[in-house]
């Protein structure tokens, strides 16, 4: 599917994504420092990819990992530092929450270090009781040789 405002486009077309591009900014994020490309390329393959374009150059990603019936998790969300102030992001999301396989799902979850205010004006509060949740978590996995998957 694709969406258009102005010279800008939203695709779910993963033949399009820059996964260079993609890798790059990712590799250096607060929440994937050390990232491989093949991880990404794989986390590509296995998810809803949302990719944000002006012209031809992307400027932004998102994914969802979801059942599309039940539950989805957003993750890897941006904007191109040069593009920020735009707009893009709430039409991302805008774009992500109205999306037909997303709708009626009981849970949808997301992390977010530094972005509570554009998440919740979509509807996404801080987890109320954290007693029933459990993970497993590898913070240096993707600094990990053995990672290369």
């Amino acid at each position: 599917m694709e969406w258009i405002k102005d010279d800008y486009s939203i695709t779910t077309d993963k033949e399009k994504i820059d996964v260079d591009y993609t890798h790059q900014f990712l590799t250096n994020s607060y929440w994937a420092e050390g990232i491989s490309k093949p991880i990404i390329e794989k986390s590509i393959k296995g998810s809803l990819c949302f990719s944000v374009f002006h012209g031809e150059q992307q400027v932004g990603f998102a994914r969802v990992i979801s059942d599309e019936a039940t539950f989805a998790y957003l993750a890897d969300v941006f904007i191109d530092p040069n593009y920020r102030g735009k707009g893009l992001s709430r039409w991302l999301m805008e774009v992500i929450m109205n999306y037909p396989t997303l709708q009626g799902l009981r849970r949808f979850l997301l992390a977010t270090r530094d972005a509570h205010g554009l998440y919740e004006k979509f509807g996404f509060e801080p987890i109320s009781s954290i007693t029933p949740w459990m993970q497993v978590h590898r913070p240096g996995i993707y600094k990990e040789k053995s990672c290369e998957r």
